[in-house]
């Protein structure tokens, strides 16, 4: 009796012991998986850019004194010299990615690789959507998003900056376009470099040259809502390569799309009742690569 009864505890233990044990598998397949959240859209600065016609030069092609006091431009002009580097097809500018060296006097080089981003009638946040799927947004510490507002034209760019020692370099002088070429290679981004298959970026730069180099001046200050206001005056070869033409561009960097807005309208104002306005917008970027 007491040996049957010990049977049957033990019995009754396997079986609650094995119940258990089929509950717990149950829970473990059962259990929702963790729910994957993406991240947010990145948070741009906006850059207002509006271009001036040679109106607002004086002879020696440096602005007026009345363009510069119109605008709170106050510092004394400082040189750059720049080069953008993409193959004679620009495959790297067909997928909306430029690569520029800059060199600024008594500075390092700057590597800059920035891939842009439209933006269709107004609608940022559509922009900002479309870059968070190509894999662009607030957790991606290493790109800056910026929106340049032009006079008629915005975009949304990314940008990834490093630097390269200018030891050995004065002034505002260039290497060789392998040499730069070179740093470029080996400081490329991984989005850029996986941005149609492994290693397109890398591979891509490896078969570009130089488009440039181009040297401007630059005047800075301050006007209205923005303490980063400047002046770039830029020489390049005209479209008929016989001659030099001026870009002068006006830009003011702000960090709230309210400010933007405002300086956008009222620089335009200022310029058009000066005379001074261009009623367009000229791309720098393309323009260099178009011509060099």
């Amino acid at each position: 009796m007491n040996i049957t009864a010990s049977r049957a505890r033990r019995l009754r233990t396997s079986s609650a012991i094995a119940l258990a044990a089929s509950f717990t598998v149950a829970v473990t397949v059962l259990a929702p998986a963790p729910t994957a959240f993406a991240a947010s859209n990145a948070v741009p600065t906006y850059e207002v850019k509006i271009n001036l016609t040679t109106a607002a030069l004086d002879s020696s092609h440096n602005p007026t004194s009345a363009v510069k006091s119109a605008f709170g431009i106050t510092g004394s002009a400082k040189v750059r010299s720049y080069e953008y580097f993409d193959t004679d097809a620009l495959d790297l500018n067909a997928e909306g990615w430029s690569v520029r060296l800059r060199h600024k006097s008594g500075s390092s080089f700057e590597e800059t690789y920035k891939k842009r981003f439209p933006v269709v009638n107004g609608d940022i946040n559509a922009a900002l959507d479309e870059a968070n799927d190509a894999g662009f947004d607030s957790s991606d510490t290493n790109y800056d998003a910026e929106v340049d507002w032009g006079y008629a034209k915005q975009t949304l760019s990314f940008s990834n900056e490093k630097s390269h020692s200018a030891s050995g370099y004065s002034g505002t002088s260039m290497p060789p376009s392998s040499t730069g070429r070179n740093w470029l290679v080996n400081d490329t981004p991984g989005k850029l470099d996986d941005w149609l298959y492994n290693n397109w970026g890398s591979d891509t730069l490896k078969a570009s040259r130089a488009h440039g180099p181009v040297t401007s001046q630059v005047w800075s200050g301050a006007w209205k809502s923005s303490d980063d206001a400047s002046i770039e005056v830029l020489p390049v070869v005209n479209a008929s390569g016989t001659g030099t033409e001026y870009v002068i561009e006006l830009s003011f960097k702000t960090d709230k799309y309210n400010d933007a807005a405002q300086l956008h309208s009222d620089a335009i104002a200022v310029a058009e009742a000066r005379g001074w306005l261009y009623r367009g917008d000229i791309l720098k970027t393309q323009l260099i690569l178009d011509r060099y």
